[in-house]
């Protein structure tokens, strides 16, 4: 092992950095948001671009954005994440319409508000689809891809709630912890491999977005109690979204393996770390009077 792989090894690099400048990046949930940014980071770094979003008129504002700032080629799709046929079908446009694709950002995200009693099946797999099963067939897309083109990097965006489990978020924590796990095994068979294409897995922190209120709730909530639990999460949503994508780019250019946005992400990295089976003890009650 080499010096440089050594310090790979310990900062959670993996290799010389990553040149996006004439390659494709693909930024699922462009329209706004994190994705917004991550797709506007790579375009000034000379990236042409595949965005995807299921709103058109903010993909296109995105898009027209771009576009007027830089020189570099944007194709759109607008797609519903949560229908698998649809998906298919994008991944197959993804990689026959973009054989250089460099780097793949999964962003796109939902939430579903609700205890795991208080959700149906068709709703928890309805997020399952959207969180973790299309970011699962895009990488199967792209990969071979990256592969065969001998560099490129996987950006999966994990949660904070992929590291801890919160009572109410028991299918977007589903998600996120299978989500962390795919990264996490993905990025070591890569690595047995000794090729240049890593993964990326994000764990973000409470930011600026628009994700708490356009939340869906399980069928079995009570209206009042959701929209109270809303207004809780939307509270602590502070770290703004173009700090954060810039942040996202910096990672997916430099190969690390894990990036923890904002100060509560790697704060309660490092709790459930030393409290494994009894953080929530301590956390309950500090989120609970942080929501008030």
């Amino acid at each position: 092992m080499g010096i440089g792989d050594l310090v790979g090894r310990v900062t959670g690099r993996g290799g010389p950095a990553l040149d996006v400048a004439g390659a494709t990046v693909v930024v699922t949930g462009a329209a706004g948001g994190m994705g917004e940014h991550i797709a506007k980071g790579f375009a000034r770094r000379g990236a042409d671009l595949a965005v995807v979003d299921r709103d058109e008129e903010g993909l296109a504002r995105v898009v027209g954005e771009i576009e007027a700032e830089t020189q570099v080629r944007v194709t759109s799709y607008v797609v519903d994440l949560a229908d698998r046929e649809a998906v298919t079908d994008l991944a197959a446009r993804l990689r026959d319409g973009h054989p250089p694709v460099r780097v793949l950002v999964n962003n796109a995200g939902v939430a579903l508000g609700g205890r795991f009693t208080e959700i149906t099946e068709d709703e928890f797999d309805w997020l399952l689809e959207v969180n973790l099963h299309t970011p699962i067939r895009l990488t199967r897309a792209l990969l071979p891809i990256m592969l065969e083109n001998g560099e490129g990097q996987v950006v999966n965006l994990s949660s904070l709630f992929g590291i801890l489990g919160v009572p109410g978020q028991t299918a977007y924590s589903t998600s996120k912890f299978g989500l962390r796990g795919f990264n996490e095994a993905l990025r070591n068979e890569l690595s047995a491999e000794d090729c240049s294409v890593g993964v990326t897995s994000v764990h973000p922190g409470g930011i600026a977005t628009n994700i708490a209120k356009n939340a869906r709730t399980g069928s079995g909530v009570d209206p009042a109690e959701a929209e109270q639990g809303k207004r809780k999460f939307d509270k602590v949503l502070r770290y703004p979204a173009a700090k954060a994508g810039e942040e996202i780019v910096q990672a997916a250019l430099a190969r690390r393996s894990r990036l923890l946005i904002g100060m509560d992400a790697r704060a309660l990295d490092a709790l459930v770390r030393a409290t494994p089976s009894s953080y929530w003890s301590y956390l309950g009650p500090v989120m609970d009077r942080a929501g008030r």
